[in-house]
């Protein structure tokens, strides 16, 4: 397949291989540390979050990096990106430790909120600056099967870290072990990290103006927008828009396996959640294969209007049937459709944007995928009965999704439909 040639290609670059290594690592961690928040939050048997709780949840963790991370990407621009994954995954691994120490004590308060928040908001730094290092260590031919590999297998290694610290929670019976086993997953990522080749910031060559511009936070971050083309700006409203329907979901199988489907087993209700996650997983797998010949075959545009019309039909079948299998079959679905859409925007950004402006992008991208994140579990909290089973909202999603069909198809310039 022309997928495994192209991966065996991009494996031959050995500056990827160290990045590709250091994503697996920090996004196993990041499964494994999550599988301890779910116990310790969503699936206690002494806490039963509502809809309103866990946008209060989503919101505690996002927001403050929703405002501040424009201000990040920056840094990405003007500071030594093996620096900072070095030093992102190393402050991750403190901060576990910590929280591991609360959760031992069973001090479930606002200092544990505030570590938390800490180290999703350094977790989205580190994501950002995978993303704008990806062109420093493959060709531009690559860069599309670079995007699938690269991001999708992170998302694979973020589940195996979800079987891994569910395997280490069956065994230890503890939330504090779990996180002992995550620091440590970290501080390896952060070992691998440090002999990364340069991944730039490219300073060479700019005027002083730039250099006025990027020591100036507000002035750069203008000067990002400002240089951003307009399929740039388009490429970043598709995939935010798409975050909506997606995070309105994910609040609402929250709901099911936790209030209706295994109400009276947390165990079973978590485990279940578990396989909706692993069905979505092998979604962004499958949308790893496909991404690159079916964008080279149809084009972006015909590829990305094709993603959200399937995204639509998901919604309404077999999501609607609200059994655990239904609801993990249109999570596969829609793992091909978000991951697949991903792709081509994270792509089409890394071509049309100059490296100097790279890391404010794929900053202030985060920053909308945050924001929209955020409203999506505002709306879910006003419009999803307690169980998260409601018709009507998946007949509006699937309404939404074919909107952005039609906006790609009627906005994507021909001219780049291939690109």
């Amino acid at each position: 397949m022309t997928f495994f040639r192209d991966l065996a290609a991009l494996l031959r670059f050995s500056g990827f291989r160290r990045l590709f290594a250091v994503r697996l690592l920090s996004q196993g961690s990041d499964g494994i540390f999550q599988v301890a928040l779910a116990s310790t939050v969503l699936f206690s048997p002494e806490r039963a979050p509502t809809a309103g709780a866990i946008a209060v949840a989503f919101a505690t963790i996002l927001l403050p990096f929703t405002i501040l991370g424009p201000f990040v990407g920056v840094l990405l621009d003007r500071w030594s990106r093996r620096r900072i994954l070095v030093i992102s995954n190393g402050i991750r691994t403190i901060l576990l430790l910590v929280i591991a120490l609360l959760v031992a004590g069973d001090n479930i308060g606002w200092l544990f909120y505030l570590l938390v928040l800490t180290a999703f908001s350094v977790n989205r730094f580190l994501l950002a600056g995978l993303s704008a290092s990806l062109p420093h260590v493959v060709s531009r031919e690559l860069l599309v099967t670079a995007n699938g590999v690269s991001p999708t297998c992170g998302t694979l290694a973020y589940l195996c870290g979800l079987g891994f610290g569910g395997a280490v929670h069956a065994v230890s019976h503890s939330d504090g072990v779990v996180l002992v086993v995550g620091a440590l997953s970290y501080l390896l990522s952060a070992l691998v990290a440090s002999r990364l080749p340069y991944l730039g910031p490219d300073l060479e060559g700019i005027d002083s103006a730039v250099r006025a511009a990027l020591g100036n936070v507000v002035r750069g971050l203008h000067d990002a927008v400002r240089h951003l083309p307009p399929l740039g700006r388009l490429a970043l409203g598709v995939v935010s828009a798409g975050q909506l329907p997606y995070g309105v979901m994910i609040v609402g199988t929250i709901l099911l396996f936790r209030n209706r489907f295994e109400h009276a087993n947390m165990a079973s209700g978590l485990a279940g959640f578990g396989i909706v996650v692993a069905a979505s997983g092998v979604g962004l797998a499958a949308a790893a294969l496909i991404t690159p010949s079916m964008t080279r075959r149809f084009g972006m545009r015909n590829y990305i209007a094709a993603l959200s019309v399937l995204a639509a039909l998901m919604m309404v079948f077999p999501a609607a049937l609200f059994t655990p299998w239904a609801i993990a079959v249109s999570a596969l679905g829609l793992g091909v459709t978000t991951r697949g859409v991903k792709i081509c925007v994270d792509t089409t950004l890394q071509r049309v944007v100059g490296d100097i402006y790279r890391g404010r992008v794929f900053a202030i991208y985060d920053v909308l995928f945050n924001a929209v994140f955020i409203a999506a579990t505002v709306i879910a909290a006003v419009v999803l009965p307690s169980d998260g089973r409601s018709y009507a909202v998946l007949v509006t999603a699937s309404v939404w999704y074919l909107l952005i069909a039609f906006t790609v198809s009627r906005r994507w310039p021909r001219a780049t439909a291939m690109i």
